[in-house]
């Protein structure tokens, strides 16, 4: 009975009656390559995977999904979702709309061009989806009982979007202060990675990562495009040579800076000198 196919779901039949209603709600384990569309749905409806794996088209781009995620099917928009062969998975979902619906998807930050979540820590969006089919009926009384349970799941989603927002806004905290610091030491010569990242108080690692992600540079390929960069503007000083430029944007090896900034500029440094001194007195 375990890995036999299944499915169990309710369709309310008050649907226009409050500012947000729940159309639909259930749960099933989908046969091997089981699939809905390409269609259209005329409300929102959310996913939640508790098993298994499949794909979701959301009609801009083709996302390959497993436990824990979940995708948002926007109203009016192209989209198709299929089980996978193998392991086909198992969801629960919920579909709503009103005029309130709209206002409060968008607080938990899905949409038609960000439509998945992430959550895996423990079965809370699982056992808040049940809660919505659980409370389904024909009364009045269900309807309110429904709706209480799908504004708790989407409260959760928003929480969940705003914990991802407050560690997005923290990364690039860090990188914004080692950006400062790499600003306020670039012409030490003695200026490492280990340092700028001791300066934000994380690992070389974490500093890594956040610099890829924000900047698409590591720390390093950061911090030798800025000195690259200070050297270049120092050497439009005819009083400088390239030995000083070099000296003074932290650069103690002069043949590994003209080799550096020869890859970076194009040209020598002596040869970028010569332009940028004669287009100054032009």
């Amino acid at each position: 009975m375990e890995n036999e196919k299944f499915k169990r779901s309710f369709r309310t039949p008050f649907q226009n009656s409050l500012g947000l209603a729940v159309y639909r709600s259930g749960l099933q384990r989908c046969a091997p390559d089981h699939s809905w569309g390409p269609g259209v749905r005329d409300h929102y409806l959310i996913h939640y995977i508790l098993s298994g794996k499949g794909t979701f088209d959301s009609g801009k781009r083709k996302y390959t999904l497993s436990a824990g995620d979940g995708f948002l099917v926007v109203p009016g928009v192209i989209s198709s979702y299929q089980a996978d062969h193998n392991e086909p998975w198992e969801y629960c979902w919920v579909g709503f709309n009103g005029a309130d619906a709209s206002r409060l998807v968008k607080e938990t930050g899905l949409s038609e061009e960000s439509p998945l979540f992430h959550y895996d820590q423990d079965s809370a969006m699982e056992n808040m989806l049940n809660d919505i089919y659980t409370a389904t009926g024909p009364n009045p009384s269900n309807e309110a009982q429904m709706t209480a349970a799908l504004l708790r799941f989407l409260a959760a989603l928003m929480v969940l979007h705003g914990d991802h927002n407050c560690r997005k806004d923290t990364g690039y905290a860090y990188v914004q202060r080692s950006i400062q610091f790499i600003d306020f030491n670039y012409s030490r010569e003695d200026l490492d990675i280990t340092q700028i990242a001791a300066n934000a108080g994380i690992s070389r690692s974490h500093l890594y990562r956040l610099f890829l992600q924000h900047t698409d540079m590591t720390p390093n390929e950061y911090l030798t495009k800025y000195r690259i960069n200070k050297a270049a503007d120092l050497l439009k000083n005819e009083n400088l040579s390239v030995g000083e430029a070099a000296y003074s944007s932290g650069f103690s090896d002069q043949l590994y800076f003209s080799r550096v900034f020869r890859k970076l500029k194009g040209v020598p440094p002596s040869k970028f000198a010569e332009s940028a001194r004669k287009a100054e007195k032009e």
